[in-house]
């Protein structure tokens, strides 16, 4: 068994096109993104999937993990993180391996929340993915449907992810405390779940909420949650961009 960290990042974005050179703070954006993972303790390799060669460049210069090309048409992050790891590899990754997903645009990630999704697979053969979710701290963010909720079970698996607010407390209206969290794009995947979910295909709720995750619980596959304070920030725009750029300065 062997753990993988792979990070796709595409050249081209709607709302931000070349996000992943945009420089910040003095450096590009998916070199921020390689310094953390890295970090996180118990990886056995660091990957970036990638459609571009110029974002292959930017990772070998920063001497610390290897950029692989995939097909710009792959329909998902997902779909590039398994082709990525196979051409790495010369060959398909071993059922008992775990795939760590890690967003290509979120240079605050926390490398101990990489090495804990990590560690729940290896921990419990029962979850066949894990990712993580924070707490929801306003109505607002409630409410928001670009803010993914997820609803957790007993024993913090997922029961379901959506896009509206649930659960809905029926009495008061508005957050039902900790029931309900707000979900981080993050997935650490066990290499034989990973096989069969690229070959599946998108199921009605995914196609209906635009969740890739919910194909997963379509399957009747437990997916683990792990907890976290930080949600780090995301870099859809260039606001996002000038945000990240001090909170990065101010750490020099």
């Amino acid at each position: 068994m062997k753990i993988y960290a792979v990070i796709p990042s595409r050249y081209g974005s709607s709302r931000f096109p070349g996000k992943p050179l945009a420089i910040i703070a003095g450096k590009p954006l998916i070199a921020w993104v390689v310094e953390q993972v890295v970090k996180a303790h118990g990886i056995d390799e660091v990957i970036v999937a990638t459609d571009d060669e110029r974002i292959v460049d930017a990772v070998s210069k920063t001497g610390l993990c290897k950029a692989v090309m995939t097909p710009s048409e792959l329909p998902s992050g997902t779909d590039r993180v398994a082709c990525a790891l196979k051409n790495r590899l010369g060959r398909d990754f071993d059922d008992d391996d775990i795939i760590v997903n890690v967003q290509g645009d979120e240079p605050l990630v926390d490398p101990e929340l990489i090495a804990s999704l990590a560690r729940k697979l290896v921990s419990n053969q029962k979850w066949a993915m894990a990712t993580a979710a924070t707490p929801i701290k306003s109505d607002a963010e409630f409410n928001d449907k670009n803010v993914v909720k997820v609803v957790l079970d007993g024993e913090d698996g997922a029961l379901y992810f959506s896009r509206s607010s649930i659960p809905l407390n029926r009495d008061k209206g508005g957050i039902t405390n900790d029931l309900c969290l707000r979900h981080l794009g993050i997935y650490a995947y066990r290499g034989a779940f990973l096989k069969l979910f690229t070959k599946a295909q998108p199921c009605p709720l995914e196609l209906c909420e635009k969740l890739e995750q919910l194909r997963a619980l379509w399957m009747g596959q437990r997916i683990a949650v792990v907890r976290t304070i930080d949600e780090g920030i995301g870099v859809d725009t260039k606001e996002d961009a000038e945000r990240v750029a001090a909170i990065l300065s101010s750490r020099k």
